[in-house]
């Protein structure tokens, strides 16, 4: 006889704990001179034309609820987006749904397909949002940890190991949030191939597509053959053009899934904003979003040299370079925790603890380099101090 004990919402939200980022930031914001690296935010304004869209939204009355899937139009030009860039095929009318953020997306993710007591694979150091919502929708996340030493990243091999009877999706996140990783076509590929063999969901984390450096391209699992009726491309409006307040995320997936989603979004929150969506759309099609998106991503290469060159001077520090993103994920040793805490404390730098992004974060701290250079110099002028000033060997344990 089995016996079936469910958890109610609120219980499951009592046993996730507040985000380390969001605490770092509020204590951070308490300080003027607090420099902080810490939260995952454009320091760039939205393009102009694209706050002229929603202003013109606004002119034309666009300002009622929309389909639970999103505006029409949103929805075609994100058809058109993934179909030119991606070579990922989805039908605007039953593939696509808009969200509010594309933290948002993940809960309504797991919602439709997920049942209890699932386990659900992701690669760690990992984005908060993926474990705490599995958990909220009744999963179980279970963790494929990864090193420095492997560059962050992982390949179908890896993927086997962690497979078992109640295994139904694998989380993939390229370029990574907290990493910078990026996976490599031949990588993406052999995890699918694993994936599919065993009939996983791929649940792929996009938001930081654009942002990839040197000779590194974003590969998206669903453009693989075979795989486009087992992957959920997730992505969002926030990095890519500068738009993280106005809340604009989509996902991508076989209609089953989307339908679901689509049902859970129109009691959840109806719709995302109208006029949002309406910018959204416009922006996709006119070049000079492009134009904006690459003009951010060759100043965050060159933030990313700089604070890289800076990191792997410094006494007790090891780094690897990140391909993507605009994260370095510095390994320090010891207890990450305190060191975060003593460093905006003392060296007047905010910075998140490693192990917020899951058990193989321990021992390395996130670090955004979504500020002027002039401030990153000041913060790696602190940080360097400090570092120095510190015993060795001490530093990281202290407190």
């Amino acid at each position: 006889m089995f016996v079936v004990i469910f958890v109610s919402l609120h219980e499951r939200l009592n046993e996730i704990p507040p985000s380390g980022i969001r605490r770092l930031f509020d204590l951070a914001s308490r300080s003027h001179n607090v420099i902080s690296l810490g939260i995952g935010e454009p320091d760039f304004d939205t393009p102009e034309h694209i706050k002229s869209y929603a202003r013109e939204a606004l002119d034309r009355g666009v300002t009622h609820y929309t389909p639970n899937s999103g505006l029409k139009e949103l929805r075609e030009a994100i058809s058109r987006k993934l179909k030119e860039e991606n070579s990922v095929q989805a039908d605007p009318e039953d593939e696509i749904i808009v969200t509010t953020g594309g933290n948002q997306a993940f809960l309504l993710v797991w919602s439709s397909f997920l049942d209890h007591g699932e386990e659900v694979l992701i690669p760690s150091p990992h984005f908060v949002t993926y474990s705490a919502t599995v958990r909220l929708a009744g999963g179980i996340p279970v963790e494929i940890p990864l090193s420095s030493e492997g560059g962050f990243r992982f390949s179908g091999e890896d993927l086997e190991r962690y497979i078992t009877p109640r295994t139904r999706a694998v989380v993939i996140n390229s370029p990574n949030n907290p990493t910078g990783a990026v996976l490599s076509d031949k990588e993406i590929r052999s995890i699918v191939d694993v994936a599919l063999s065993h009939g996983l969901l791929i649940i792929s984390d996009e938001v930081y597509e654009s942002l990839v450096y040197d000779d590194t391209r974003h590969v998206s699992p669903a453009s693989i053959n075979g795989a486009s009726g087992s992957v959920i491309t997730v992505n969002s409006f926030s990095k890519t053009y500068a738009m993280t307040g106005w809340r604009i995320g989509y996902a991508a997936g076989p209609a089953p899934f989307i339908s679901k989603m689509v049902k859970f979004q129109m009691y959840l929150s109806a719709c995302p904003t109208s006029f949002a969506q309406y910018a959204a759309a416009l922006a996709l099609s006119d070049p000079r979003s492009k134009q904006s998106t690459e003009a951010m991503r060759c100043e965050y290469r060159r933030r990313r040299d700089f604070i890289y060159g800076r990191l792997k001077r410094m006494p007790n520090i090891q780094v690897a370079k990140p391909g993507g993103a605009f994260y370095i994920f510095p390994s320090v040793g010891g207890d990450d925790l305190a060191l975060s805490e003593r460093l905006l404390t003392e060296a007047q730098v905010a910075v998140v603890p490693g192990s917020t992004f899951g058990s193989a974060g321990r021992g390395h701290l996130r670090l955004a380099y979504t500020l002027p250079i002039e401030k990153l110099e000041v913060a790696m002028d602190r940080l360097e101090k400090f570092f120095e000033d510190s015993r060795k060997g001490d530093f990281n344990h202290k407190g």
